[in-house]
């Protein structure tokens, strides 16, 4: 009882440590709003947004920039009216809700992050059944609904390789999020830097940071379990492991947010109410793919069997002739690789910046919590969960709190089940 309860408490500090982080790019002395408008994961240029006091002083007119950023700084703290031009949009989108005013307060010293949701006009219309009303809602749902799958997918990418490295080693690693970053700043080098397609940029990326994986447990991780370290003493390591990584990578790549040089713009496709690039689309069947091949190589291969063996006793998989070492070291060059992929997908639906692993790594958790530890198919589930519950929520909440939302989803679900969706029930003591 009493090492679950310093494994628990170790778990929540290094989850807020990690979390905190090294502050995100900006002025230190920075004091106002900024935000991101994004249609379909591309960002909007020119769109229009004034800024006054609450009793309606003006304080500035801005326009984003290419990369969908716009910031205001303010003189003074207080509470801010924020409104978006419609007319200043693409044609063809909106702002979701029509609510295109946002009263946030800024606090000294601090900026506020003030998010419009855009949406095509397409994805609100349809035949009248009912009220007006009623048929944009279910539109709406609808639409969130497929970008929580294509969010799911992301992050069960992410939360797989997670998983697999925990179930074979029992190390909960928080530098997870740091190999995405990784593997989508690889694909940016590859494709901007050398000029290469965006496909065989990322087929590249995800081979180098599936050997790079290897190479961390060959040189690395392996030597500290030799060495005999523990998994609480080697959890508190991946966070170290996580915060050189992601300096490091902010270092060489810098602290601006960058885009692929192919497919940024795209005209989305109307699938009844469900409006999507084609982009979204084909990325979405090859996260599937991947997430089932996996899962059926874990069950069919024997290379899976020996991943399985391990998991469930490496000591007895050891005398029964399985490479224990090897195995393990297959697992981290895979888990790298399909975090590089989930990198890799996810600048592609959004811009890369060197926090974006840092971002997505609670809900990679809750992924891997919600279905179950050490399972391929439960992270699928969970992650699923955990991004189409994001995404809905916004139908009721305001899209600042849509991740709190998920994590109490997880709280409710671990309550009736705390081995998760498709975790097994196992004896202590």
């Amino acid at each position: 009882m009493r090492r679950a309860v310093i494994a628990f408490t170790a778990f929540l500090g290094g989850l807020v440590f990690l979390l905190a982080g090294p502050a995100h790019a900006g002025p230190a002395d920075c004091q106002g709003l900024k935000g991101t408008l994004k249609l379909q994961g591309q960002p909007v240029n020119g769109a229009k947004i004034s800024v006054t006091t609450e009793d309606g002083q003006p304080v500035q007119d801005v326009t984003s920039n290419a990369q969908g950023i716009w910031d205001v700084q303010v003189d003074k703290p207080g509470k801010y009216k924020v409104t978006l031009d419609p007319g200043s949009l693409p044609q063809d989108s909106q702002v979701r809700g029509g609510n295109n005013v946002r009263t946030p307060t800024v606090y000294e010293g601090n900026c506020s992050t003030v998010l419009f949701a855009l949406e095509a006009k397409g994805a609100a219309a349809g035949p009248e059944q009912g009220t007006a009303g009623e048929s944009s809602f279910w539109a709406q749902a609808a639409q969130l609904s497929f970008e929580g799958l294509n969010l799911g997918l992301i992050i069960a990418l992410g939360a797989l390789g997670l998983s697999l490295i925990y179930g074979t080693t029992g190390l909960t690693n928080f530098a997870h999020g740091e190999l995405v970053t990784l593997g989508a700043v690889l694909a940016y080098m590859f494709n901007v830097g050398f000029s290469i397609q965006l496909i065989p940029a990322a087929v590249l990326a995800v081979v180098l940071a599936g050997a790079l994986g290897y190479g961390q447990d060959r040189f690395f991780w392996g030597q500290l379990r030799k060495r005999g370290t523990g998994t609480i003493a080697m959890m508190i390591i991946s966070i170290g492991v996580a915060i050189l990584l992601r300096n490091l990578i902010q270092f060489f790549f810098g602290a601006q947010t960058e885009s692929y040089t192919d497919y940024n713009t795209q005209a989305g496709l109307q699938i009844g109410p469900i409006s999507a690039a084609p982009k979204n689309l084909w990325a979405m069947g090859i996260e599937l793919a991947v997430l089932v091949v996996v899962g059926l190589a874990l069950m069919k291969t024997r290379t899976g069997k020996a991943a399985r063996a391990v998991s469930d006793n490496p000591a007895l998989a050891a005398s029964s002739g399985i490479n224990v070492d090897r195995v393990i070291r297959i697992i981290w060059a895979g888990g790298g690789a399909i975090a590089a992929l989930a990198g890799v997908m996810l600048g592609l639906s959004q811009s890369l910046k060197f926090t974006m692993g840092q971002d997505i790594l609670l809900l990679i958790f809750a992924g891997v919590t919600l279905g179950g530890l050490g399972t391929a198919f439960g992270a699928l589930v969970g992650s699923l969960v955990v991004g189409v519950f994001i995404q809905v929520s916004t139908l009721w909440v305001p899209p600042e709190l849509k991740s709190v939302g998920a994590l109490v989803v997880l709280i409710v679900v671990l309550l009736f089940r705390p081995q998760g969706i498709l975790g097994r029930r196992e004896r202590i003591g």
